[in-house]
């Protein structure tokens, strides 16, 4: 069986992933001590990360590093970066890294955003399941997380569920 690529991701009402200036505060309505949105299940069904550039500087900038330990991961970016710990810099063809990943043997892949990426892949169809949790929230404007010119794509709805907080998640598969 191939490997999945997998979008887990969370998006206001509206369908932004950040508000201006890249801001994500809205996440913080949702938090809730104990409370992880079976995320720390979720990374153990993967062992590839791949993320763009911009969200790979900001989660550094205020988190100090990436908690993705013992993952392979692939920081896509335009330009070569060095002195990365345990990150792999690729700025190749997205398709063909995402095409050769799913050829080989291991567990899921995790696509962490960006938006850029997250089209991108939708583009070319890579996208294997959407597991987006939904923040109680409209933004008004930011960074939309679905970007316009791409194809069309049905999804199947596989799973729902609904948290105290108002926090909804969905999976969708194709």
């Amino acid at each position: 069986m191939s490997r999945k690529l997998i979008l887990y991701i969370a998006t206001s009402l509206d369908g932004y992933i950040a508000g201006l200036n890249d801001d994500l505060s809205f996440l913080s309505i949702v938090q809730k001590e104990g409370e992880d949105y079976g995320y720390e299940d979720f990374v153990k069904t993967i062992d590839t990360v791949i993320l763009g550039r911009k969200t790979y500087d900001w989660v550094i900038k205020n988190a100090g590093e990436l908690s993705y330990h013992n993952k392979q991961v692939y920081v896509i970016t335009n330009h070569a970066m060095e002195g990365l710990k345990n990150t792999n810099s690729y700025n190749g063809d997205l398709r063909t890294l995402v095409e050769n990943l799913k050829l080989q043997e291991g567990k899921d892949i995790f696509c962490d955003g960006g938006a850029d990426i997250v089209n991108q892949l939708l583009q070319s169809n890579l996208i294997d399941e959407i597991v987006i949790s939904i923040v109680p929230i409209l933004l008004g404007n930011g960074k939309k997380l679905f970007q316009d010119g791409r194809p069309e794509q049905t999804l199947q709805l596989v799973n729902t569920n609904v948290f105290d907080t108002g926090l909804v998640q969905l999976t969708y598969r194709k």
